[in-house]
């Protein structure tokens, strides 16, 4: 997932809100009984000035492995 923010937002927050709001949509949409739907870690890195296109070619590669 690629986001673009403003430098005044912590990104352990933007995670918190990412993951607490798609885990309460996916429990709410398919009844999930699970404890816990995401960990707590994250990853976050910047990518300067790499193109958009590149950037989703990127992230469209991981969602093969």
């Amino acid at each position: 997932m690629a986001l673009q923010y403003y430098p005044a937002l912590a990104p352990n927050k933007i995670s918190q809100q990412v993951k607490g709001y798609s885990s309460r949509h996916l429990r709410d949409e398919f009844d999930l009984g699970l404890p816990s739907l995401w960990t707590r870690s994250y990853f976050v890195s910047s990518v300067g000035d790499v193109s958009s296109e590149i950037i989703e070619k990127y992230i469209d590669a991981q969602a093969g492995e």
